[in-house]
C-alpha cells in the first residue's frame, strides 16, 4: 500500500482518526500540483477551494501538465477528491515563482483542515534546473532564496489566518523550508506551530543547528527518511528521524510514491542500509573538505556547463543530447585552465574519497 492506497481506503475524518505523517507526505505530494489559476493566491481574496471541487475536466489537464509522474498524481488527485478523510479540505493561498537569475523555485500552498488548523505546505524541488542549482546552493549560502520566500509566506499566511493553529511541512527541499521557516518566523507565529514535518529533506550548515531559533523549534520536527536515502541525508543532521520502507532502489527511493504504509502507517525500518549510510557520509566528508568560495566555484562552473547547453528543465537533457554535448564540450574548452583543473581535481578528490572508505570504513550515527 503507498500514499494513493491509503487515500484509497482511509475513510475516517481528523475528527475520529487524528493528522498524521502519513497525512503529511501526503499534502506535501499534493503541492506538486500547479494550482495556478485554480487556487487563489496570498494576496487573493477569491474563497478557498475544496478538493473535492477540483475534480473537474477541464481543470485536470492544467494541474498536471508540469508535474512529474503525472499518471500517479492523477490517481492521487481523484482518490483525495472522493475521500472523505480530505474532499473537504480547503486550498488557498497558491504561490508560485521561479527566477533563473537569482536561481529560485519556490511554490506553497495552504491547506484548511478544519475552522482551527491549517497546513502548509512547500514545494519541493520540481524539474527546473534553477530548482536543482538552489539546493547545491544549499551548501555555500545561508540562505537560500526559496528559504527566504518561504518564511515571508509563513508570516503571510498567520497573518491571514490569525485563529488557527499551524503545521508545515514538505518533501525535499520543501521539507528544508519547512523547517526554515518555522526558524525564522515571527516569535508569535512561532508559538502556535504544533508541528513540522521534512520528508526526506536536505539538512543544514552547522551554524543552523548551533543556533538559537533551531533550539527553539527542534522538538516539533517530525523528519522522515527512506531507507536509502541520499537527499535528505545531504549537509549536517541534528534532527531525529525515522525511516521507512520504500519498493524503490536506492535514489528512486525519494519518491513519496515509493514509500509503504500499512494499517495506517507507515512500514518502519530500524535505520537506513549500510550503503546509504557509507555514500551519504562520504559525500557529507567530501562538502565538508571545501570551504565555501571552492563550494561555490565547483558548484556555479558545473551550472555553467549546463547552462551552455540550453538546459531549463531535467527531461531537456534527453532532447537533442547529441548538439548539447558538443555545446557542453566547448564551453569546458573555453573555461579558465585553473578552474577547470580545480574541478577536475575535485571530481577526482570525490572519487578517490569513495574507493578509499571501502579500505578504511567510515564511522556514522546510528538512526534514531
Amino acid at each position: 500500500m503507498n500514499i494513493i492506497d491509503y487515500a484509497e481506503t482511509q475513510m475516517e475524518k481528523f475528527e475520529s482518526v487524528k493528522f498524521n505523517l502519513v497525512d503529511s507526505l501526503i499534502l506535501s505530494q499534493f503541492v506538486y500540483v500547479d494550482f495556478n489559476g485554480i487556487v487563489p493566491g496570498l494576496s487573493d481574496s477569491g474563497e478557498p477551494v475544496r478538493i473535492g471541487d477540483l475534480l473537474k475536466a477541464e481543470l485536470i489537464p492544467h494541474m498536471l501538465k508540469n508535474v512529474r509522474d503525472p499518471q500517479s498524481n492523477r490517481r492521487l488527485l481523484i482518490a483525495l477528491g472522493m475521500s472523505p478523510r480530505f474532499r473537504d479540505i480547503r486550498l488557498c493561498c497558491y504561490s508560485y515563482s521561479l527566477s533563473i537569475a537569482e536561481q529560485k523555485q519556490f511554490a506553497a500552498v495552504t491547506f484548511l483542515l478544519d475552522d482551527k488548523t491549517a497546513y502548509i505546505a512547500y514545494r519541493g524541488t520540481d524539474a527546473t534546473i534553477a530548482g536543482w542549482k538552489e539546493n547545491f546552493n544549499m551548501a555555500f549560502i545561508s540562505p537560500v532564496p526559496a528559504q527566504q520566500e518561504g518564511a515571508c509566506y509563513l508570516n503571510a499566511v498567520a497573518e491571514k489566518f490569525r485563529h488557527k493553529m499551524l503545521m508545515v511541512g514538505g518533501h525535499s527541499k520543501g521539507g528544508n523550508v519547512a523547517v526554515y521557516s518555522a526558524m525564522e518566523c515571527n516569535p508569535e507565529v512561532q508559538d502556535r506551530i504544533i508541528s513540522i514535518y521534512s520528508h526526506d529533506g536536505p539538512g543544514f550548515r552547522d551554524e543552523i543547528f548551533a543556533s538559537r531559533k533551531y533550539e527553539n523549534i527542534k522538538d516539533r520536527i517530525h523528519k522522515t527518511l527512506p531507507q536509502s536515502s541520499l537527499i535528505g541525508m545531504l549537509l549536517q543532521h541534528h534532527e531525529d528521524y525515522v525511516v521507512v520502507e520504500s519498493n524503490q532502489f536506492w535514489i528512486m527511493q525519494h519518491d513519496p510514491f515509493s514509500w509503504l504504509i500499512s494499517d495506517g502507517d507507515f512500514k518502519y525500518r530500524d535505520g537506513i542500509t549500510g550503503g546509504a549510510k557509507h555514500i551519504d557520509t562520504v559525500i557529507n566528508r567530501w562538502i565538508a573538505s571545501l570551504d565555501d568560495e571552492k563550494r561555490e566555484l565547483f558548484v556555479t562552473t558545473i551550472y555553467s556547463v549546463i547552462e551552455s547547453m540550453g538546459i531549463v528543465k531535467v527531461s531537456d537533457f534527453t532532447e537533442d543530447w547529441y548538439k548539447k554535448a558538443v555545446r557542453a564540450l566547448g564551453t569546458i574548452r573555453g573555461i579558465d585552465p585553473e578552474i577547470r583543473r580545480f574541478v577536475l581535481e575535485t571530481m577526482k578528490s570525490l572519487l578517490a574519497l569513495y574507493v578509499k572508505s571501502f579500505r578504511f570504513p567510515v564511522r556514522v550515527k546510528k538512526a534514531y
